[in-house]
């Protein structure tokens, strides 16, 4: 599996060493930086300083309105329900159905985007006015500023028959084939496969449909339960008062107390452990959310499709790496965070696990690469992946594959352990890079050449002047000093069909059939199998994007929230660089110890500002920084 930092590479190669940088910016505590998902994995872009308004939940999604009015989306995105149409703005409310996502904007309009097999994305011509929208399994409502209702979509039990006359709507809600809504006498209406209402139900505030069940939260703070009750949904908690908020999933239940804690009842019932201060409850099918009074947002229950993979905006992230389901994030401060599928303990990093300069991931295990040049491996083990040799030392760069680990040792040589069709070529020496995926692995030597064994075929002839390489699924890639790219190996869904006139590339990713490179300018170009959209890049991201990996049909960048470098190539011996929008020219490095006294350094750099170091082989801290010299 492949792994992404904040590196630029020309420099490692004419010293011989390798160094893995994050930048230290003074004056600051720390530099957000956002991961972005896309594919399989759908991580999206967040803007900096949002925070989260309003939650939903889907069937295997989740849906968030950011308190800048734009929204995020996560999980399942096989329909694209995760696909949030670009320069969608001033959204006001968000609903999420099966494999369709609705957002209300604040001039009354309805946009619907995802699976539109029975037209529930097809919002009516003219539709406005709108003060609420609820999402179905298939289809869509909305409630008009004059207590009216709207709907559209799958309509074979008649869930899009809005009864005749149904007016001083103040509330909706959509199930999976009937809906809800409640007027403003606190009476209840229900239309399509459950019309039922509980005799004298009165006096309700809120409502909220599920599967086969309904919610019913009463003025007094009680909730009334009524459908299907063959998991429990509708067994209310005996004593459950002081409700101000409900939600109703699949087959499971949330009710949002005063006290701002939250209750369920059938799966998935275990609310997170201290859990509180929350102001904002969804369902989905199998999984829950919770919005908390200080815009963050937890989540629970299924995982399956990442719908409980609440973005993150890191603070100091220096570098990612991505697994068959899990993500890993190394900080500047030397720690890891995990998140994603856990079925194997992939993200259960290892308590104390500090001064971590790199991290790795395979299918369903972890590797971390500590400053003293040692390994450490957690999750899946059953080949013996996790099983680092006793005595490795002296580690530089790691790698995952499928079933088996990777290590660079400072000598040039390669360690590997676990699962392996072929053992380390004979010989194999003056190694400055390594990549793995599946069974199949590559090395770069000192002499820009490469090496490959495993099951795919050989290394095309000729190839030298290369200074980074990317393992895929069956296909493989090299970046050569000239900023070009190389790719052979499978070519099924064209991801050996590098795009004409691609140029200026500085870092490199292949997945299981697609290709990423990273250009100088901080765009990202994609191409190769596009089944689950892990080409279509986002446009949010491009122009900042530091760092990309791409696993399966997955691919991730982690992209920062200022203006980055921008470095050209000019020549075997020399950097020139700029900032965004700043002055081109050539750069020295200068070191310190301290952050005051400054020394020359003879090394050239790609970033500008003060940048930390770790150097395994000498084992030395400093600080660096670039200082223009031409």
């Amino acid at each position: 599996m492949r792994n992404l930092t904040n590196n630029r590479f020309g420099e490692v190669l004419w010293s011989g060493l390798i160094f893995l940088l994050s930048v230290f910016l003074p004056g600051h505590a720390s530099q957000l930086s956002t991961i972005v998902g896309w594919g399989t994995i759908h991580i999206p872009y967040v803007s900096p300083g949002a925070r989260y308004q309003a939650i939903a939940a889907g069937e295997d999604h989740s849906v968030a309105l950011m308190t800048d009015g734009t929204v995020i989306a996560w999980g399942r995105n096989d329909v694209r329900q995760c696909d949030v149409p670009a320069r969608l703005t001033n959204v006001v409310a968000v609903a999420a159905g099966y494999g369709h996502s609705l957002a209300l904007r604040a001039d009354g309009t309805v946009v619907a985007w995802g699976l539109n097999g029975y037209g529930q994305c097809n919002v009516p011509e003219g539709l406005k006015d709108v003060v609420a929208i609820a999402a179905g399994v298939w289809h869509s409502l909305a409630l008009r500023r004059d207590g009216t209702v709207v709907a559209w979509g799958f309509n074979m039990s008649g869930q899009c028959d809005v009864p005749v006359g149904l007016t001083d709507v103040v509330a909706i809600a959509a199930g999976w084939n009937y809906s809800m809504a409640l007027r403003s006498d606190g009476t209840v209406v229900v239309w399509g496969s459950h019309k039922e209402v509980p005799e004298g139900l009165t006096n309700v505030v809120a409502i909220a449909a599920g599967k086969s069940h309904s919610l019913a939260l009463r003025a007094d703070g009680t909730v009334v339960a009524w459908g299907s009750n063959k998991f429990g949904q509708c067994d209310v908690p005996e004593g459950l008062t002081n409700v101000v908020a409900i939600a109703a999933g699949g087959e499971h239940s949330l009710a949002l107390r005063a006290d701002g804690t939250v209750v369920a009842w059938r799966f998935p019932s275990e609310v997170p452990e201290g859990l509180t201060n929350v102001v904002a409850i969804a369902a989905g099918g199998f999984h829950c959310l919770a919005l908390r009074s200080d815009g963050t947002v937890v989540a629970w229950g299924s995982n399956e499709f990442g719908q409980c993979n609440v973005p993150l905006v890191l603070s100091d992230g220096v570098a990612i790496a991505a697994g068959m389901g899990h993500i890993l994030a190394l900080r500047a401060n030397g720690t890891v965070v995990a998140w994603g599928n856990n079925d194997k303990g992939q993200c259960d990093v290892p308590e104390g696990l500090t001064d971590v300069v790199a991290v790795a991931a395979g299918s369903r295990h972890s590797l971390a690469l500590r400053a003293d040049g040692t390994v450490v491996a957690w999750g899946w083990n059953m080949k013996g992946q996790c099983d680092i040799p006793e005595g490795l030392t002296d580690v530089v760069a790691i790698a995952g594959g499928g079933f088996h680990s990777l290590a660079l040792r400072a000598d040039g040589t390669v360690v590997a352990w676990g699962f392996l069709l072929s053992d380390v070529p004979e010989g194999l020496t003056n190694v400055v890079a390594i990549a793995a995926e599946g069974l199949h692995n590559l090395a770069l030597r000192a002499d820009g050449t490469v090496v490959e064994w495993g099951i795919t075929p050989g290394v095309p002839e000729g190839l030298t002047d290369v200074v980074a390489i990317a393992a895929g699924g069956s296909h493989s890639l090299a970046l050569r000093a000239d900023g070009t790219v190389v790719a052979w190996g499978s070519n099924e869904h064209g991801q050996c069909d590098v795009p004409a006139g691609l140029t200026d590339v500085i870092a490199i990713a292949a997945g299981g059939s697609h290709s990423l490179a990273l250009r100088a300018d901080g765009t990202v170009v994609a191409w190769g199998d596009n089944k689950y959209g892990q080409c279509d890049v986002p446009e949010q991201m491009q122009g900042k994007v530091t760092a990309i990996a791409a696993v399966g049909s997955c691919s991730l960048a982690l992209v920062a929230s200022k203006p980055q470098l921008k470095p050209i190539r000019a020549g075997s011996d020399k950097l020139a660089i700029w900032l965004l929008g700043g002055k081109p020219g050539v750069y020295r490095l200068e070191r310190s110890w301290d952050l005051k006294e400054w020394e020359l350094w003879q090394t050239k750099m790609n970033y500008h500002g003060p940048i930390r170091i770790v150097d395994p082989q000498l084992s030395t801290k400093a600080f660096y920084r670039a200082v223009l010299v031409e």
